[in-house]
Parts: structure tokens; C-alpha cells; sequence
């Protein structure tokens, strides 16, 4: 097992590539509960099964990439809250790197959607499960939408090909390969945060601008006050108050 001092070092990561699965989160859960002890990438060609938020299908057609890592016990729970941000820091850095220069901006929409153009071009999902043995995984499950891109959603897609990339998903992987063990090491268990929040914010999407965000029993409007220290999306609400929202879907009012 990977001692503490090297933890999040490049070298301590793993990857494994599977032409078929169900899901790449489902695999990474199961390789936990068998005793994995973690920093391991699955990445896939195809999906089966693939997921997004709340349960959402995840287009999951060859030629996109498809990658989920396994991490246990990667930070005590109160700093936890901070790994959607580093983690969206990491994936848009590797978009970036593949794309050409003078194209239409790469940006972070809260916590962790990457958008070309105002687009969504990826989608991250985090899920969790405490294992018979004490320990706790966690999976950080992507998919980069670089061929094929979904159809009748409710905002705007869309894919590296229309943006001048034209390599493999195992281009995009070795850069992300490289840029998750670059943040995390900064993350650092969550220590990190106030780099990772400073990086975060450099390359946000709609920091004072008009938003509507999504909650699971209402929708709240205001302006996007930026996030606080635990990554919480600030919402002014013009009426001398700044609410701090945990977890929500965002739309821009001028734009979707």
C-alpha cells in the first residue's frame, strides 16, 4: 500500500484499460470492496451501463473517454467537500491541454462541469461507500465527451471534435493521468484548498453573472457571488443576503 509521505504521487498511480463495462464507477466500487487499496484508473472504451448526476444515462458510445479513479480514504470527511473543485481543476486542465489555441474558452461551471463555449463537453460524478473493513472509497468517475456528445438534454453540449481535437481518448487520458496526480498532491487531503479554490476561480464560468440554481425541492435566482472556503457556490440573492448552496444544478440566465 502506498505509504503516506508518497501519497498522490505520480508514481503511485495505477490504471487499467477494459474494452467493455457496465461502469467504470461500478468497477472501481467493486475492486474496493475486494480489498483494492486505491489510486487505481479504470478507463473503458465502452459503457453499458454508464451514469451521470442523480442517475442520469451517460452516453457512453466508443471514441469518448470513459475513466473512473478509486481512491480510500483520501481525506477526513469535514475536508471532503473541497474534492468535486480540485478534481474539476485537473480534468480542465487536461481539456485544455489537447486543445488548440484561440478557440472558444474552456471554463468550469460550479462544482465541476467543463464547458467549451458555454458547452457542456464533460461530465464528473463522485460517489462513496463505506467498505465491511472500516475503510471508505471513493470513486471520481469521468466522462469526456470527443466523438460523440448526448442528445435531447436541457442545456448546451458539445464535443472536442467540433474544436479542432482529433486524437484518441488515450491522449486525453495520459494528460489526465498526469493532471489528477498534479492536483491532488496540491489538494493534499484537503489542505490544499485555498491554491486549489485560487485555480478554481482562474478558470470559473460565470462568476456576477445572473443565475438560476436547481435544488432538489425548489430553484433559486440571484447572482454568482463566487464560492466560499469550502467550495460552496455563494448565491446573492439581492436582498442583502448571501446563501451558500452545497450542491445544486446551475443555469446562466443568458445563455440556457
Amino acid at each position: 500500500m502506498p505509504s503516506r509521505g508518497s501519497r498522490f504521487s505520480l508514481d503511485e498511480f495505477r490504471h487499467e484499460a477494459l474494452s467493455e463495462v457496465g461502469s467504470t464507477n461500478s468497477e472501481c466500487l467493486a475492486r474496493a470492496r475486494a480489498g483494492d487499496f486505491g489510486l487505481l484508473w479504470i478507463t473503458a472504451s465502452r459503457q453499458l451501463a454508464g451514469r451521470g448526476r442523480r442517475g442520469r444515462a451517460w452516453t457512453s458510445e466508443p471514441g469518448n473517454l470513459y475513466a473512473s479513479l478509486l481512491l480510500i480514504d483520501p481525506a477526513p470527511p469535514e475536508r471532503l467537500a473541497s474534492l468535486p473543485l480540485a478534481v474539476a481543476v485537473a480534468v480542465h486542465a487536461a481539456i485544455r491541454a489537447v486543445l488548440p489555441p484561440g478557440g472558444d474558452p474552456v471554463e468550469v461551471k460550479w462544482p465541476n462541469d467543463i464547458l467549451i463555449g458555454r458547452r457542456k463537453t464533460c461530465g464528473i460524478l463522485l460517489e462513496g461507500e463505506g467498505l465491511p473493513d472500516g475503510r471508505r472509497a471513493l470513486v471520481i468517475g469521468i466522462g469526456i465527451n470527443i466523438r460523440h456528445m448526448p442528445q435531447d438534454v436541457p442545456y448546451g453540449v458539445t464535443r472536442l471534435a467540433d474544436h479542432g481535437f482529433g486524437a484518441s481518448p488515450e491522449e486525453v487520458f495520459a494528460h489526465l493521468f498526469r493532471e489528477m496526480a498534479d492536483v491532488l498532491k496540491v489538494w493534499d487531503e484537503g489542505r490544499g484548498m485555498t491554491e486549489i479554490s485560487r485555480r478554481w476561480r482562474a478558470v470559473a464560468c460565470g462568476i456576477g453573472e445572473k443565475i438560476t440554481v436547481n435544488l432538489s425541492d425548489r430553484s433559486l435566482v440571484g447572482t454568482f457571488a463566487g464560492i466560499d472556503d469550502k467550495g460552496f457556490l455563494m448565491l446573492d440573492t439581492g436582498h442583502g443576503e448571501i446563501l451558500p448552496i452545497a450542491a445544486g444544478d446551475v443555469f446562466f440566465d443568458r445563455t440556457e
